[in-house]
């Protein structure tokens, strides 16, 4: 078994966009062979990419207040909240509130940057 902490210093964010940093935190450099562990943290008024891929993800909220963008739709989140996105499916998160999105998501290794 591995045990990391978000506020381990050698998890090192990466920018994902203005305002949006992601942390990865197990993935295959931890030995993880089929998915990958990710938090994101979306800054006040920040939003990830509007995007699609052929692999689907899962999302659990932890704090702060979101939106998932789908191309008909916009589905608040908060804490606690879990969202699956289908493969191919067009998408974003954007932050609604004035404190900090976090939320986990989880991919499959293809969907994640190569180790």
């Amino acid at each position: 078994m591995l045990v990391r902490n978000f506020k381990d210093k050698d998890i090192v964010a990466q920018s994902y966009g203005a305002g949006v940093e992601k942390r990865v935190m197990i993935g295959p450099k931890q030995g993880a062979p089929t998915f990958v562990m990710r938090v994101f943290e979306l800054a006040s008024g920040a939003s990830t990419p509007y995007h699609s891929h052929d692999w689907e993800h899962e999302v659990f909220a932890l704090s702060g207040k979101g939106l998932a963008v789908a191309e008909d739709k916009e589905i608040p989140l908060g804490p606690d909240d879990a969202i699956y996105v289908s493969p191919d499916e067009m998408h974003c998160f954007k932050n609604a509130g004035q404190d900090t999105f976090r939320f986990i998501c989880l991919v499959p290794l293809r969907g994640e940057d190569a180790p």
